[in-house]
């Protein structure tokens, strides 16, 4: 362990499960002190174990961040508990599809609703947080995908919603500059986690595939061959929170195995 993190304070969102629960474990091992916020009203079996291995580091929070209370009284918990926030990752996020000219109301409002405005309250309400306590050398990664870099016939709703947190990220870097607080992204490819499932059952239904080949395919589409694991994110999450990245701000980083170059 090389506590990369010790000091650190993490609030970390959608971290019930997949990559959240992923670059929490990585931050604990590195030696942050970790809340994490999701929406089951209690941890999922996979967070309660980790939260058994760390009961003095690591904290849980039902939130939804569909709603600013409930942002709010997630950071009054986390503060309570575990001191001034230092690090943001900003990951909690839905996915659905459908052809754009069946694409309807209810579905971009769905997704809009999570995956932007949640994000950037959540995002906007703990760098004032961060402004407001004076903390020195505070991290914002917030989670973007290779979806937010190009548009996809059938993702129309989703590609939006992740090319917005690509912008949001570099408005916040630059506004929060002044404070010495750094704001970046990170574009993971595709990753092997549970929501697959449900991506997959999606394309094998407007592409006609039998369940399970699409996942094949990407995977195999992806330069290296395969589709990374939840781990795979956390190098990138690990030293994007950490004092080694002191100088680098406004950035979004591709985690995706060589599918976009940028």
């Amino acid at each position: 362990m090389s506590e990369r993190l010790k000091g650190k304070h993490a609030i970390l969102t959608g971290a019930a499960g997949g990559i959240g629960l992923a670059v929490a474990t990585a931050y604990l091992a590195q030696g942050a002190r970790c809340t994490v916020a999701d929406l089951g009203g209690q941890p999922t079996p996979e967070l309660a174990a980790l939260m058994a291995r760390h009961p003095d580091t690591l904290a849980y929070v039902p939130t939804d961040v569909r709603h600013m209370q409930s942002i709010d009284a997630l950071l009054v918990a986390a503060q309570a508990r575990f001191g001034p926030v230092t690090t943001l990752f900003n990951n909690a996020a839905i996915f659905d599809m459908a052809p754009l000219l069946q694409s309807d109301e209810a579905m971009y409002d769905k997704l809009f609703a999570v995956n932007v405005k949640g994000a950037f309250f959540v995002m906007q309400k703990v760098l004032a947080q961060m402004v407001e306590t004076g903390v020195a050398g505070g991290s914002v990664i917030n989670m973007a995908s290779q979806a937010g870099r190009r548009g996809e016939a059938l993702v129309s709703h989703y590609c939006a919603s992740k090319a917005a947190i690509i912008s949001y990220t570099q408005s916040a870097a630059l506004a929060m500059a002044p404070h010495k607080i750094r704001v970046n992204g990170i574009a993971p490819g595709v990753i092997n986690t549970p929501m697959w499932a449900h991506v997959d059952s999606l394309f094998a239904k407007y592409e006609n595939l039998p369940v399970g080949e699409k996942k094949k395919r990407v995977g195999l589409a992806v330069p290296l061959g395969y589709m990374g694991d939840p781990t795979d994110i956390c190098g990138a999450a690990v030293f994007l929170a950490s004092d080694d990245a002191a100088y680098i701000t406004a950035q979004t980083l591709n985690v995706d195995g060589g599918s976009v170059m940028s």
